[in-house]
């Protein structure tokens, strides 16, 4: 069955290509990103892995770490890091799994028979540090994800975690934010003290609080 946001992230053990990890020891405290390649020695990838390697900061000053994964051996992953470094200018900087055996994949439903029988599609799961599925996103094999986006969702999760507000569409961090509906008009002054402006009696926006 396919984990649904809310869900426990199930937790389990994998070699890696910075040595044997337990996932909740090793995100415990954090914010996690894990997510899912086909195979190694691909081309969409590659550039992938690179861009995570360069955003490496951006993930930090989050409290988010990052796992990758394949259906790969740590010795194939290890050649493959070579490439990486080499053609995307960059240090690969976190853990790539290795599971042969796809039972990461099985766990976290990363394979989708009528796309590809044996091979991961590109899954991404964002969670938390109560180890509870935030976000889930699916891409084709043939797409790239958008690392922006990423780290604009973990932003969102991170505000309305903290806040009882909401981020409009297309939002990014430092923009005006949506007062949810359970808060009443007349109690929103003491709640938000930046002010907010009443567009209709259910939309509601105010400055980023924590800003």
């Amino acid at each position: 069955m396919s984990l649904k946001l809310g869900d426990d992230a199930p937790n389990f053990q994998a070699e890696t290509t910075v040595g044997p990890i337990d996932f909740y020891k090793y995100i415990e405290g954090s914010w996690a990103v894990l997510y899912s390649h086909p195979s190694d020695f691909t081309p969409v990838c590659t550039t992938e892995l690179g861009r995570t390697a360069q955003l490496k900061g951006e993930f930090d000053k989050r409290n988010v770490k990052v796992l990758a994964l394949s259906v790969d051996s740590v010795k194939d992953h290890l050649e493959w890091v070579k490439d990486i470094n080499e053609t995307q200018n960059t240090t690969v900087n976190f853990p790539i799994i290795a599971d042969e055996n796809r039972k990461v994949a099985e766990l976290y439903d990363m394979i989708h028979p009528n796309a590809n029988a044996t091979a991961t599609v590109r899954s991404v799961f964002v969670v938390g540090p109560d180890k509870k599925v935030k976000l889930t996103l699916t891409y084709p094999a043939s797409t790239g994800r958008n690392f922006n986006e990423i780290l604009r969702v973990i932003d969102s999760l991170q505000l309305t975690a903290e806040y009882s507000v909401a981020t409009p569409a297309d939002w990014k961090d430092g923009e005006d934010v949506i007062v949810v509906p359970a808060i009443k008009t007349e109690d929103i002054p003491a709640k938000f003290p930046k002010g907010f402006t009443e567009v209709k009696p259910y939309l509601r926006t105010t400055p980023q609080p924590n800003k």
